[in-house]
C-alpha cells in the first residue's frame, strides 16, 4: 500500500511539473481562447501575403502557428506575436480589413481587444 501512494504521490508531482512547463496560466489561457474564437467570429478580413481570408480561414492558420510556437508562448501577448502578427515566411505584416475603415495590422486589432477582454474580466 505505501509503494501505490508513493507513485501516486510521484505521479501527481509529474503531472504538476509538466502542467507548470507548458508556461501559461489558466487566464492566459483563457485569454488565448477568447482571441481564436474572436478571430473565426469576425465579419473583418484578415490580409496575410496580399490574400484576404475570412475570420474561420485566418483563425485555421492562427491556430496551426500557435500550436508550432505553444511552447515558447508564455501570455497571451507573445500568443499574438508569435502566431497573429506576421508571415514568418516572408516577414510581412498581417493586416485586417473592416467594413471601410483603413485596414491596420492584426497585431494592434487583437492587442485592442485583449484589452477589452481583460477590462471585461475585471
Amino acid at each position: 500500500m505505501e509503494q501505490v501512494l508513493k507513485k501516486a504521490v510521484n505521479f501527481s508531482a509529474l503531472i504538476i511539473v509538466s502542467s507548470a512547463s507548458a508556461g501559461l496560466q489558466p487566464a492566459e489561457q483563457e485569454a488565448i481562447d477568447h482571441l481564436l474564437n474572436f478571430v473565426s467570429q469576425t465579419d473583418c478580413k484578415i490580409n496575410r501575403n496580399g490574400s484576404y481570408h475570412d475570420g474561420p480561414e485566418a483563425v485555421a492558420h492562427i491556430q496551426k502557428k500557435y500550436d508550432y510556437f505553444k511552447d515558447k508562448i508564455g501570455s497571451a501577448e507573445e500568443f499574438i506575436d508569435y502566431s497573429a502578427t506576421k508571415s514568418a515566411m516572408s516577414g510581412k505584416y498581417y493586416l485586417v480589413q473592416c467594413g471601410q475603415e483603413e485596414p491596420g495590422t492584426t497585431r494592434e486589432w487583437l492587442l485592442d481587444e485583449l484589452g477589452n477582454y481583460r477590462s471585461r474580466k475585471n
